[in-house]
């Protein structure tokens, strides 16, 4: 498969390479990526300034992408080929506190992220991609629309009726702006 390999830090050694395409072992998916979204993680961790230590050489980077399960491995249950699925940053923490070991199992660094033809994610840590966004729109829910709506919503406090400035969510305007109706039905 073609993937995006990171040689080492810096955008010039972001390079176009053929791997081997992943085969899902048991729980997981094997997706077609879609499409990814670019978040600041992404670019720190190619020009080496977001934990440089644990990013492995020929590292396919970019930890947020919405595809299409192709393959399943043994004992899945949650997916199904043809399903639209989102991977999400930290892939083994589902629920509660994360776990002081969390770092270790993000994707696009240390573990293969998005920006290839296929990603494996497991399947407890897929995500349902809404049906009514495009993979695009999709791909930039893990972090920049919850980044947005954490700021809106949990830590603003925002709700039916109030008005906010919206001048720091430029990063995926269409998204909140089509997302905010439903703010009044939280």
């Amino acid at each position: 498969m073609k993937a995006w390999l990171l040689k080492d830090f810096g955008l010039d050694n972001l390079q176009l390479g053929e791997v081997a395409t992943p085969q899902p072992k048991v729980g997981e998916l094997l997706v077609k990526v879609g499409a990814v979204s670019l978040n600041f993680r992404d670019k720190a961790i190619v020009d080496g300034i977001y934990e440089p230590h644990k990013v492995p050489k020929n590292l396919i980077p970019v930890s947020d992408a919405a595809g299409t399960v192709v393959a399943v491995g043994d004992s899945v249950t949650r997916f199904k080929v043809g399903d639209r699925v989102n991977s999400h940053l930290y892939s083994r923490w589902l629920d509660g506190e994360p776990g002081p070991d969390e770092p270790d199992h993000c994707f696009g660094s240390p573990l293969p992220g998005g920006l290839a033809e296929y990603m494996i994610i497991h399947e407890d840590s897929a995500v349902s991609a809404p049906a009514n966004m495009s993979d695009e729109e999709a791909a930039t829910l893990p972090i920049a629309a919850l980044t947005a709506w954490y700021s809106l919503v949990d830590f603003g406090k925002s709700s039916r009726g109030k008005r906010c400035w919206f001048r720091a969510l430029a990063v995926c305007p269409f998204l909140l702006c089509r997302s905010l109706p439903h703010l009044a039905q939280r």
